[in-house]
């Protein structure tokens, strides 16, 4: 992903300036509204990675959008993307700031793919499970992507656990391509 780098830099950076007034959780919180705003808006999108759009009118618009929805701390970082002409990074760099953010508060959030959404009652059972095993908050993302056939994928922080039947057929496969293999003479 171009810029994560510096992404991760902007988000360290705001995170310690909320952290010095005590507004990391507020900061949290706008920066999920920010990503989420930007994630279902193509229009936005489009307009962040436009490069005939001037970074001014960009952060313009961003203003309009946010003032009176989000701190003012969180408006700085427009200014200093708008300074910088890193507009185009503010997605990541929200994205970043709640992936810091919990990871220090403990909190983890457990992606798990299905091919069908989750019941309310399968749901508390994964998330009962999740937390025993990794001792941290957690909440639930369920993802449904009906190309994984049937079973899950739960991923938490940087652990895979893959238990779809798509992944079972690969395995299989493999193991018939590896196993039935004659050498030529």
């Amino acid at each position: 992903m171009k810029g994560a780098r510096a992404a991760l830099r902007y988000a360290r950076a705001i995170l310690n300036l909320a952290k010095e007034s005590n507004l990391e959780g507020e900061v949290n919180n706008d920066m999920l509204l920010i990503y989420e705003t930007i994630d279902h808006s193509d229009d936005l999108q489009t307009m962040l990675k436009s490069p005939i759009i001037k970074s001014s009118n960009k952060r313009n618009v961003l203003e309009a959008l946010f003032t009176g929805k989000i701190n003012a701390l969180s408006l700085g970082l427009f200014h200093l993307l708008d300074d910088n002409k890193r507009m185009v990074m503010l997605g990541q760099i929200a994205q970043q700031y709640t992936i810091i953010y919990n990871f220090l508060k403990l909190k983890d959030t457990a992606i798990v793919t299905t091919a069908v959404p989750l019941t309310t009652d399968l749901e508390a059972q994964i998330l009962k499970k999740v937390i025993e095993l990794t001792g941290n908050k957690t909440s639930i993302e369920n993802r449904v992507d009906p190309k994984i056939i049937g079973g899950f994928i739960l991923r938490v922080g940087d652990m895979q656990y893959d238990a779809s039947l798509s992944n079972n057929f690969s395995e299989l496969r493999k193991e018939f391509d590896n196993s039935h293999y004659i050498p030529k003479i």
